[in-house]
């Protein structure tokens, strides 16, 4: 799939223990943007923030259980990244969403990896 050179990238912070319908939110998203054929996403974990609730989230050795925050980002066109929107608005029930311009330099598939 080709990109425009001046693309968009949608960002979309959630928590690692999102989930949707038994499975964490992250993947139902990544797995949506791929159904609607959408350029490449990518999912990163933070080991620590915090967000609206001012709720600080940590790796830190003594927390048991952390709920540490997730990044994930998405490039496209904006046309393509709207179609998202709808499905965003609707499974994600806290969160940040954000949509940036950005200046496409480099993007191809990677070579196959020999078997």
């Amino acid at each position: 799939m080709q990109l425009p050179k001046t693309a968009f990238s949608l960002r979309i912070y959630i928590s690692e223990t999102d989930s949707l319908d038994g499975r964490p939110l992250y993947e139902a998203i990544i797995l949506q943007a791929k159904e609607l054929k959408i350029a490449g996403a990518t999912v990163f974990r933070s080991p620590m923030g915090f967000g609206a609730s001012s709720h600080l989230h940590s790796a830190k050795i003594l927390q048991l259980n952390p709920s540490l925050p997730l990044l994930v980002e998405i490039i496209d066109s904006r046309e393509n990244l709207e179609r998202l929107v709808p499905f965003l608005q609707e499974h994600i029930t806290g969160g940040l969403v954000t949509l940036h311009p950005v200046e496409v330099l480099h993007h191809r598939a990677a070579p196959p990896v020999p078997q």
